[in-house]
């Protein structure tokens, strides 16, 4: 009861931690009476029923595996079922191994900022750029400093022209309450 409850949950996307794993049926928990079996080889035995497929995967010592369930008939491919474990994680592994993941850092200044702090700051903001993160810059206005927007609007422009080299505007220059903010991205 408690599974279902958490499949729900999963499949309606409202779930923080959905794992549902698809699961494959092997020999006797194929639950078909009829299969699309393909041997070892990759040829096409044909449509057969469940219990002639299990004999001829006797024949070559190997497992019965359901590789397509939603077909009709569902196909099954003759294989050595560990070694098709083996190679689906390989894949996986390899496959995590290619994704990377884009952080956004952030860099909080204000409208009097020093041009000594603000070149720190952007230098900074290279190092980040350089190790292929993003960076949002914010300029926090504080009390009676809002009306000074656009001395933050100048700020910004000054950071967009020292970081041209390596940097591109990705989102331009913006007024969200009493911060103002844009994004930077690698070239």
């Amino acid at each position: 009861m408690i599974f279902s409850k958490m499949r729900r949950k999963c499949i309606l996307g409202n779930h923080r931690r959905c794992h549902i794993a698809k699961r494959v049926f092997i020999n006797h928990q194929i639950r078909a009476r009829e299969v699309r079996v393909i041997d070892p080889n990759g040829k096409q035995v044909g449509v057969i029923t469940k219990n002639r497929a299990l004999e001829e995967a006797d024949k070559f010592g190997l497992d019965l595996v359901e590789v397509s369930p939603n077909a009709d008939p569902p196909v099954c491919k003759i294989m050595d079922f560990g070694r098709f474990k083996y190679e689906q994680q390989k894949k996986q592994q390899e496959a995590r191994k290619k994704q990377s993941t884009v952080n956004i850092k952030e860099i909080k200044v204000r409208p009097k900022t020093g041009d000594h702090d603000l070149t720190t700051k952007i230098g900074h903001i290279k190092r980040f750029i350089e190790s292929k993160d993003k960076v949002k810059v914010s300029v926090m206005f504080r009390g009676r400093e809002i009306t000074l927007t656009h001395q933050g609007k100048e700020m910004l422009e000054r950071v967009v022209e020292a970081t041209e080299d390596v940097a591109v505007v990705e989102q331009m220059p913006k007024l969200e309450g009493r911060n103002m903010f844009m994004l930077l991205a690698p070239k």
